[in-house]
């Protein structure tokens, strides 16, 4: 990422802290480099176990330039695909988490790698969302790719 994307990233991120400044100072002095930022305002966040995630987020590459952010938790056991508010208020799916108004989510600073959460799909700056049909399609598609290569067998 070049400087001004990740200070545009930076600042879409920042936005919807209670204190911007002090998500900032959080960021630089956390040694884990990250900060708490409240889901609900600008973006939910859906949160996929990592093997599904990892699949759903590999169909989504293959037919959108560039999804919504994700992030992934320490050993990609979860992912977690940020979706237009109110989303996480109306998501029905089995094993599917969702944290929106009322939550808080650990993010790390855009660019930087953490010694837990990381970014998969940076933040544009712009609010890029997954679209969650989208993302329940990519889902779907996942699940049966993996049916599909259990049934060749070895």
């Amino acid at each position: 990422m070049q400087g001004s994307e990740i200070r545009t990233a930076v600042e879409w991120l920042v936005s919807v802290a209670p204190d911007p400044e002090a998500c900032r100072w959080e960021w630089e002095r956390n040694p884990l480099g990250v900060a708490l930022l409240p889901a609900g305002r600008h973006w939910d966040v859906l949160i996929l176990p990592g093997e599904l995630g990892q699949a759903a987020l590999d169909v989504l590459m293959q037919f959108l330039h560039r999804p919504g952010p994700v992030l992934a938790d320490f050993a990609d056991s979860r992912l977690g695909f940020f979706v237009p508010p109110g989303t996480a208020s109306r998501w029905i799916a089995t094993g599917v988490r969702g944290a929106g108004r009322g939550t808080w989510i650990v993010v790390p600073y855009p660019g930087r790698n953490t010694g837990g959460v990381r970014w998969l799909v940076v933040p544009d700056g712009r609010g890029t969302l997954t679209d969650p049909v989208l993302l329940e399609l990519a889902m779907h598609e996942a699940a049966a790719r993996a049916v599909g290569e259990e049934s060749r067998g070895p």
